[in-house]
């Protein structure tokens, strides 16, 4: 059955290639004019605007450089109940790097790759460009390639671990739901936070940036729409709400009633109630040897028999949760969702 199921996914990859090989999609990062001067600086071009999440996807602690270009004319509009309907025309583009001391930036970086979604008239679509050595350009990359990264963390220490690029078929991994690709962070609530923008003395509001610029229409007043809160950061949020934030990012995506994971019965959406469907003394359906001996996805008070600390400390391919995206242990999300554990009755 494995065999039969890799033959598949390769299968699947060389139709995809052969596809990519008959349209007209460019081979160079360059090609697209998303930004000016030194393409490396990522300084966006006029009609390019960058955004950032409150509470964003952990990526192997990679940062992020993200930006959107809407179809000129067009405008988004104002929901508070998913990640926006950008318009047909619209490209997300999310750049991932590292420090190369992440203490100190001015020590510069190191470009991995920059992943665009493109929403086509047939919807949307996933390409990524890998950055050649010299950090001079990217190029189109379907196949998908793990590279070598060294950096000095936030303490001071030395890192070199393992990176992962997906091939364009582990994109939909995470981006389709009920076999439909979509955006996975921009909403409301992730944009509702500050941002320094170019040749502005201060920052500026998110979404009130969009609402002043023609991006977005129909929007409430400010303190009517909702914000998630900054993990990482606990004068933005309660405990519970921080916790739920970087489980509704990092693993709604498919644990939703929509999403690939749909049949664990498993909601990790910021939005779900139903203690049963977060996990609360829920049993696993079929977690396997991916259940770590434990019986419940999160028993309160003791994170040490949660299904869910389990395989969020797991690196091992066949227990680890998100499946793809890491090959590190997040473990300062992980202490927090221990906490957020821990103080349930």
């Amino acid at each position: 059955m494995r065999t039969y199921l890799l033959g598949a996914s390769l299968l699947i990859l060389w139709l995809t290639l052969v596809s990519w090989k008959t349209t007209a999609v460019p081979e160079k990062l360059s090609d697209y004019g998303f930004f000016a001067g030194n393409l490396a600086n990522q300084q966006p071009a006029a009609d390019v605007v960058p955004y950032t999440l409150n509470t964003p996807l952990f990526s192997d602690y990679a940062e992020k450089l993200r930006f959107v270009k809407l179809p000129p004319g067009q405008s988004v509009t104002y929901t508070d109940t998913a990640v926006l309907n950008f318009p047909v025309g619209t490209t997300l583009i999310k750049t991932f790097y590292y420090p190369h001391d992440f203490r100190d930036p001015t020590k510069g970086r190191q470009l991995l790759e920059t992943r665009l979604l493109v929403h086509q008239p047939g919807g949307w679509k996933a390409l990524t460009y890998v950055w050649n050595s010299d950090q001079t350009d990217a190029l189109l990359e379907v196949a998908g390639e793990t590279k070598t990264v060294q950096y000095v963390d936030g303490q001071g220490s030395t890192r070199q671990h393992a990176y992962m690029i997906p091939n364009l078929n582990q994109c939909k991994g995470c981006h389709n739901r009920q076999e439909v690709m979509t955006p996975i962070g921009p909403s409301v609530r992730q944009l509702n936070g500050n941002l320094v923008y170019a040749g502005a003395a201060s920052e500026e509001n998110q979404l009130l940036h969009w609402q002043r610029t023609g991006m977005l229409t129909g929007m409430p007043a400010l303190a009517d729409c909702p914000r998630t809160p900054v993990w990482s950061k606990p004068e933005t949020g309660s405990l519970n709400d921080r916790a739920r934030a970087w489980l509704d990012i990092n693993c709604a995506h498919c644990h939703n009633p929509q999403g690939p994971a749909m049949t664990s019965g498993l909601n990790l959406s910021y939005r779900e109630t139903n203690p049963t469907a977060l996990g609360i003394l829920k049993t696993p359906v079929a977690a396997g040897r991916g259940s770590g001996g434990h019986a419940f996805d999160i028993v309160p008070g003791n994170p040490d028999e949660s299904i869910l600390i389990y395989r969020l400390h797991s690196t091992d391919p066949g227990d680890m949760m998100p499946e793809l995206g890491r090959k590190t242990v997040h473990t300062e999300s992980l202490e927090l969702l221990r906490n957020w554990i821990k103080a349930m009755k």
